[in-house]
C-alpha cells in the first residue's frame, strides 16, 4: 500500500484575510486540483492534513472512498507538524508514502504514478520529481525512513529530507518547471 499524505492546514499568510485553498482557480478550489491529480493515481490512500479553517476547506472536498482526514492541532508550528500528524496515520503495511502539497494546481496525475511505481519497484528510500537539477513536490519516500521525519521542526519538509539523504534518491524527471509551482500570491490566480 501506497499513501499520499495532503498538507493542507497552512494559514494563507502571504495573502491577508484569505485562505489560498478555497479560492478558486480554473472554476475550482485551488485544494481540488491537488485532490483531483491524486485521486486519479494509483494510490491507495488519501490522508488531507488540514489545520487552518478546516470545516471550510472539508466542505469542499468530495466525499471519496480513498480520502480520510486528519486535524492538526499544531498547524501555526509549520509544515512539519503537519507532516507528522499525517505520518501517525500510516500503518505498517504500507510500502511507502508520498508527500504532497495542496497548493500546487499544476501536479499531473502521471507525476504521481511515476512515484508510486518507483516506490513499489525500486530501492531508494526518496523519490524525488526534478527538472534541470531543480526538486519539486511532490514527493515519495520509503516506509523505511519514517523515522527520520520525527525530529524535523518549524517550516522543514520533504525537501529537506532530499537534501538529507540526496546519495539515497532516485530523481525523476518531469519536462516543465511549471509542475513545481505554488500558488502563495494573489497575482497566482490571475
Amino acid at each position: 500500500m501506497i499513501i499520499v499524505i495532503l498538507l493542507a492546514a497552512g494559514q494563507s499568510k502571504r495573502i491577508p484575510g484569505e485562505n489560498k485553498l478555497i479560492k478558486y482557480y480554473k472554476n475550482k478550489p485551488l485544494i481540488n486540483h491537488s485532490i483531483d491529480a491524486i485521486k486519479k493515481s494509483k494510490v491507495n490512500k488519501i490522508i488531507i492534513v488540514l489545520g487552518h479553517q478546516s470545516n471550510q476547506i472539508k466542505r469542499l472536498i468530495k466525499k471519496n472512498k480513498k480520502i480520510n482526514f486528519v486535524i492538526n492541532k499544531n498547524y501555526k508550528k509549520g509544515m512539519s507538524s503537519s507532516i507528522k500528524c499525517g505520518l501517525r496515520k500510516i500503518t505498517s503495511s504500507c510500502k511507502g508514502f508520498i508527500i504532497a502539497q495542496s497548493d500546487m494546481p499544476f501536479v499531473k496525475t502521471s507525476d504521481i504514478n511515476k512515484i508510486y511505481k518507483s516506490i513499489k519497484e525500486s530501492k531508494n528510500l526518496v523519490y524525488a520529481l526534478s527538472f534541470k537539477n531543480r526538486v519539486g513536490n511532490p514527493i515519495g519516500f520509503d516506509i523505511s525512513i519514517i523515522k527520520k521525519f520525527k525530529n524535523i521542526k518549524g517550516k522543514f519538509g520533504a525537501k529537506f529530507m532530499v537534501k538529507r539523504l540526496k546519495k539515497e534518491t532516485k530523481f525523476i524527471k518531469v519536462s516543465s518547471k511549471r509542475r513545481f509551482k505554488d500558488f502563495d500570491l494573489k497575482k497566482d490566480f490571475n
